[in-house]
């Protein structure tokens, strides 16, 4: 009997350790850098932050970036979501294409998008020959933020749609032909059906889904920085400038755990907004 009892915590063990090994721990390092100074502990590397010239520029872009994304993003992953609750063949491929872009790394993802939006790109290529420019437009620069700030939305989009896409599938799976049967005896429209059964089923489904997106939003680094470079900063490219050019890691370390404040707030945020309860899920 004592045995069997233990039996669950011997089997989560390895992954507490990990956990804490891997997480917690550097997550208390990190903590603590931020506040060392060459005086002593204090809040100097938070005020230099806070002065940093991009800082104010960064969280805007940040926010505006995750504000615009996120909602694409759902919108779109439900969309494909139920086309692919429709579909009867080659259902399993098309969903296989569309979760291509999960094998690609970030960077990846952003020398792809940046090969097509730069002067030489494919974008500029297939405008000229349609005669629809006279040469190579700057798409990518300081002095069109507006065609940059697409391009990276669109490059997200790509990039991170799929993992939406991914969570919300499972969910819909999960709920019972017999409601959207029973719903449609009664005369229920399609638009009905969508949003008195699948999206209130769906919840706990969509939580999981924005909690994840979100949080990966915030951090969003390697696309941003392949398309635009410094044109374009957000707040885990700051992190990386102090860190890596100005060689100052009390500072990065203030950035990354403003990053970490804001992704755990999202996080209340969403469990709250989306609270689940029970007694109305399958």
């Amino acid at each position: 009997m004592q045995q069997s009892r233990l039996l669950p915590y011997l089997l989560i063990a390895p992954s507490m350790v990990f956990l804490a090994v891997f997480f917690l721990v550097p997550l208390v390092q990190t903590i603590a850098l931020s506040f060392q100074t060459e005086v002593g502990v204090s809040l100097a590397n938070y005020f230099r932050m806070a002065g940093d010239l991009n800082f104010g520029t960064a969280i805007r872009n940040t926010f505006v970036l995750v504000l615009v994304v996120i909602p694409l993003q759902v919108a779109l992953a439900l969309l494909m979501g139920m086309m692919l609750q429709k579909m009867t063949v080659a259902r399993d491929l098309v969903l296989w294409i569309w979760t291509i872009p999960l094998g690609v790394s970030d960077l990846a993802a952003g020398l792809v998008w940046l090969a097509i939006m730069q002067n030489a790109g494919y974008l500029n290529s297939a405008l000229y020959h349609l005669g629809l420019i006279s040469g190579p437009t700057a798409w990518l620069n300081g002095e069109t933020p507006g065609t940059l700030f697409i391009a990276i939305v669109l490059a997200e989009i790509w990039r991170a749609t799929a993992i939406v896409l991914v969570i919300l599938v499972g969910g819909i799976q999960l709920i019972p032909k017999e409601f959207g049967e029973a719903a449609a005896i009664f005369g229920a429209s399609p638009w009905a059906k969508f949003t008195r059964i699948t999206l209130p089923l769906l919840k706990p489904s969509l939580q999981s889904a924005l909690i994840l997106r979100t949080v990966l939003a915030f951090e969003v680094f390697a696309v941003v920085y392949a398309i635009g470079g410094r044109n374009f900063p957000v707040i885990t490219g700051e992190a990386f400038v102090w860190q890596n050019e100005n060689q100052n890691y009390g500072v990065a370390a203030a950035y990354a755990v403003l990053i970490m404040a804001i992704s755990l707030a999202a996080t209340l945020f969403y469990l709250r907004v989306l609270r689940v309860n029970p007694e109305t899920q399958p």
